[in-house]
């Protein structure tokens, strides 16, 4: 099947691809169960052989993007990621670790120095495979001291076996709550942006999704269910200049009903979901009558 997938994609002669992500990090029950998603670890034929068939018909590089193993007690990356290095295919880009167990999903903290033992687990007489870690970055500081710091103990502990550990990381539900997180990590400040700011970026995005799905009503539904799946993420984060202590961490609940510096960024916060659709009515305009929204993403953790 991933074969197949890869030579549809290359029948799009229009379609310009940088790089196609083979995704083992999943933790959806439905995927699974499928034996893809982070199933897909325990299943090495079948990843050696989708491996294979997708880069004997992509010409693009070929990341492979996987959790620690199954369970958190029994990590297995260390392990299977110099299996993948020891296979010789050619064409993988890198392979990004999310530091949590597939049965995890998003509960607890990343754990970085696991990472960090991964990129340092590959034999050093074969090609080295780029490792780039994932998990709990959501500000400058959580991309030094993770990150930075690992490389750094690395070099001086042994020898430099952690440099397979990129100086840069994949960014997940940061990215969603905060897209301005890859500003802040380069210019290496806590921004505290305004509510109209963000507002704007909202306005963006709702600019966007007319223009790709159209301005008619069906455009202006899919548009509005996909700016309130946003919403439900982007309500979590709660501004600098709130903070008691800087910076916020990924899984810190903000207490209920918190009052910000002005009614827009009251709303912002709001874990109400009416109140996401009243944003989406100042963007898109009034809802049809009797309009409920429920968000997909429903794990427990934050």
């Amino acid at each position: 099947q991933f074969t197949r997938v890869a030579e549809l994609l290359t029948n799009e002669e229009s379609m310009e691809i940088d790089f196609v992500d083979l995704n083992l990090g999943c933790p959806i029950d439905m995927i699974c169960e499928k034996g893809a998603g982070a199933s897909l670890m325990l299943r090495e034929r079948k990843l050696k052989a989708s491996l294979v068939g997708i880069l004997n018909v992509l010409q693009c590089p070929v990341t492979i993007k996987m959790r620690t193993g199954w369970n958190e007690k029994e990590p297995i990356a260390h392990q299977l990621v110099p299996k993948i290095q020891s296979w010789g295919i050619d064409g993988i880009g890198a392979v990004m670790i999310h530091g949590r167990s597939r049965l995890q999903r998003y509960s607890r903290v990343a754990k970085w120095d696991y990472i960090a033992k991964v990129a340092s687990s590959q034999k050093p007489d074969l090609q080295q495979i780029p490792v780039i870690g994932n998990g709990d970055i959501f500000s400058y500081t959580d991309y030094e001291e993770k990150i930075l710091n690992q490389i750094n103990n690395g070099e001086e502990g042994d020898g430099g076996n952690a440099s397979n550990l990129l100086p840069t990381a994949m960014l997940g539900r940061g990215a969603l709550i905060k897209p301005w997180l890859p500003t802040e990590i380069k210019e290496r400040r806590h921004w505290d942006i305004s509510a109209s700011e963000r507002f704007d970026m909202l306005k963006d995005f709702v600019k966007f999704g007319l223009e790709h799905w159209g301005s008619d009503q069906q455009g202006l539904n899919q548009t509005r269910r996909f700016l309130l799946e946003w919403l439900s993420f982007l309500h979590r984060y709660v501004p600098v200049g709130l903070l008691e202590v800087t910076p916020q961490y990924m899984n810190q609940r903000p207490p209920n009903n918190m009052c910000g510096r002005s009614d827009l960024e009251t709303m912002m916060m709001s874990k109400n979901c009416a109140d996401w659709i009243k944003i989406s009515e100042m963007l898109l305009g009034p809802v049809p009558e009797g309009f409920l929204f429920e968000p997909k993403h429903k794990a427990n953790s934050y």
